[in-house]
């Protein structure tokens, strides 16, 4: 069942992908979870020019690598937010902002992760993570005082708008695993379950299992994947250390990443608080194999360091589940 230890691109995206490419070969990683930014994926070329896909396939190839999932959380972003700003400007390409009219870019971003699948399907793989966005992360704080319909009508807005995006994944057989994340529609443990109410467990939708997210919220990331096991589609791994003192908090005081007084950070993986080996040993529990992928963010570590160390970690604890249970050689019986 040996899983294939995958590296995400979205950190890279600065760099041309044949250096991603050159970079995950030398450091040993069995292939990438490819970025739809940068000149990573361009979805809108993959699906226009029919020579697209091959040379990426083709340059993959040349460095022994393999692709199972792209990715395309920052389009997917702006399918449900509320309000659509500066910040989604600058993180979308310019096709999908045009003139920044909201609803013009919901539109145009649902277009987009529609589009996502088919341009998955070329290239020959069957799932896209991302994000969905969310109308009623505004309200996380609940004050002033939000009533009980609007955070139904957030769900049904989500519902309303996703629902025609994953018939185009059922179309082409591909599958969305959406990551489970602060500022989404389903962003801890019970607002997950709120999600897959509001779209009917329909099969097209399912999670991306990243512990990072989890950890800070005081989640229990190993609980996660056993409540939602038929759910976990992909799986990301990075890291979260917590230093609550009394005075870091929670929420992150709108300090910048790496700043001491941060009640918690993003780390290399296998630098925090996720508890990586009971996390794996669920994994095998609940049978998955599909790709174990690295995605590496630390503002306090120089990357190529960060993601070379990574892989080692990760693939001595992503050990596959014994073939045969360990007592069964004290039986007696030698029929």
């Amino acid at each position: 069942m040996s899983r294939p230890i995958t590296l995400f691109t979205g950190q890279w995206a600065d760099l041309p992908f044949e250096e991603v490419c050159k970079l995950a070969a030398q450091w040993g990683y069995d292939g990438l979870e490819i970025a739809c930014w940068g000149d990573h994926f361009e979805v809108d070329r993959a699906l226009a020019d029919d020579d697209y896909v091959p040379a990426k396939l083709a340059m993959l190839e040349s460095h022994g690598l393999r692709v199972w999932t792209i990715s395309n959380h920052l389009v997917g972003q702006a399918v449900c937010d509320d309000p659509i700003d500066d910040r989604h400007r600058a993180i979308l390409p310019e096709r999908i902002w045009a003139d920044g009219d909201p609803e013009g870019v919901r539109q145009r971003a649902a277009a987009e992760m529609a589009d996502t699948a088919r341009a998955a399907r070329k290239l020959g793989v069957d799932t896209v993570v991302g994000f969905t966005g969310s109308k009623i992360w505004k309200y996380v704080a609940m004050f002033p005082p939000v009533s009980a319909e609007v955070i139904a009508d957030g769900y049904a807005d989500f519902a309303r708008r996703w629902n025609p995006i994953l018939d185009v994944f059922d179309e082409v057989g591909v599958r969305f695993a959406h990551e489970v994340h602060p500022s989404e529609i389903a962003y801890d443990y019970w607002t997950t379950v709120k999600t897959l109410e509001a779209i009917g467990h329909r099969p097209a939708f399912g999670l991306n299992w990243d512990p990072s997210h989890m950890v800070w919220q005081d989640l229990d990331p190993v609980a996660f994947i056993l409540d939602f096991a038929d759910r976990i589609y992909h799986v990301d791994c990075k890291d979260t250390k917590k230093r609550f003192d009394g005075r870091n908090g929670r929420l992150g005081s709108h300090l910048p990443w790496a700043d001491a007084r941060r009640g918690w950070d993003f780390v290399s993986t296998g630098h925090g608080d996720v508890p990586w080996e009971a996390a794996f040993r669920a994994l095998n529990s609940i049978g998955y194999t599909g790709p174990i992928s690295v995605e590496w963010e630390d503002a306090g570590m120089d990357r190529l360091r960060g993601a070379e160390e990574a892989v080692g970690f990760v693939r001595n604890l992503a050990f596959d589940a014994p073939a045969a249970a360990f007592d069964a050689a004290f039986s007696s019986d030698k029929s």
